[in-house]
Parts: C-alpha cells; sequence; structure tokens
C-alpha cells in the first residue's frame, strides 16, 4: 500500500470518528439538549388547535435526522473532514442534497427544532428555532462563505452561482465536467 492510500484511510477514519462526536456535541446540544431545557418536551396543546401539526412536526423531525446524518456521511466519507472547523473536508461536497441547498446540515437542525415546536405545540421551540437559523445564517456570511470561497475558489463560486443557500432546488445542479 502507498504512503497516500494509507495517510487517506488515516484521514478517513478520523473523519468518521471526529464526525461521531461533532455529531453529538453539536446537533445534539443545538437540535435535543437546548430544546429539552426550554420545553422538557412536553406535550402541549397543538398550535393553533390544529392537529395535523403533530404528524407535520414528527415528519419535520425525521427529515432533518435523516439530512444530518446523509450530510455527515458525506463530510467524512467524500469530503474527508468534519462539519467541525477544527478538521474541515479536503474537498469541497457537492453532491447528495448538497446538489439542492448549500447548507442542508443547517436546514436539517432547524427542521428538527420546529418539528419539536409543531410536535410539542410549544411556540418557545418555533422561536429558538428562529434564533439558531439567525446564527447560522450570519455564521455562514461571516465565516464560511469566505473559507470555502478561500479553501476552493472557483469550484466554490460555481456552486454558489447555481446552488442556493437555503432554499432547496427542485432538480438537483449537477457540475459540468468543464467547470
Amino acid at each position: 500500500m502507498e504512503r497516500n492510500e494509507v495517510e487517506s484511510g488515516m484521514r478517513r477514519v478520523f473523519a468518521v470518528l471526529g464526525s461521531v462526536i461533532f455529531f453529538f456535541i453539536a446537533p445534539g446540544t443545538v437540535d435535543a439538549l437546548v430544546p429539552w431545557w426550554i420545553s422538557g418536551w412536553r406535550f402541549q396543546a397543538p398550535l393553533l388547535g390544529f392537529g395535523f401539526l403533530l404528524i407535520v412536526g414528527i415528519l419535520f423531525i425525521i427529515a432533518g435526522g435523516l439530512i444530518l446524518l446523509d450530510s455527515f456521511a458525506r463530510f467524512a466519507f467524500q469530503g474527508l473532514g468534519t462539519p467541525a472547523p477544527v478538521f474541515p473536508t479536503r474537498h469541497l461536497v457537492v453532491t447528495g442534497l448538497y446538489r439542492h441547498v448549500r447548507n442542508p446540515i443547517y436546514v436539517a437542525n432547524v427542521l428538527v427544532i420546529v418539528g419539536q415546536g409543531l410536535l410539542f405545540g410549544d411556540v418557545r421551540l418555533l422561536a429558538y428555532g428562529a434564533v439558531v437559523w439567525l446564527a447560522f445564517h450570519l455564521a455562514v456570511l461571516g465565516y464560511e462563505e469566505p473559507k470555502l470561497q478561500a479553501t476552493f475558489g472557483r469550484e466554490y463560486e460555481n456552486f454558489c452561482a447555481h446552488v442556493l443557500r437555503w432554499l432547496p432546488r427542485a432538480r438537483p445542479w449537477r457540475p459540468a465536467a468543464e467547470d
């Protein structure tokens, strides 16, 4: 086995371990611990008296969880890094849900929080979800996008030109071979 293959394999192992640890620290705190502190995960009457919002909440939580798992796996296996800034990816991830929206991890976190607000009928969780989205938005504008631009240059510019930050595309974007 060549040295580059060994280094790549070791990096992948650290990327997977780092992603698992970061998954429990970041989404575990933002999407589970803080909402539990806010609401105690106690059910209240459905918001506005609409019982179907409980089902919508469950669907949001499931969708958000699946998006998080998929995105974290893509960072580890394709990007050879983690979503954590301390161990960033070596490759720009533009597959899977990243072909629809630039920030699926953040979208997923907000979906999970809003889902809990709908499921538990707790307006405080919906307000928390709005605050979390605003914090994500400011972090993306102030840190992530400049860092990705500096790291990946034209590849990232092309990605940004075709994939929106928060609103998913209906059709997945596929980078052209010449881009």
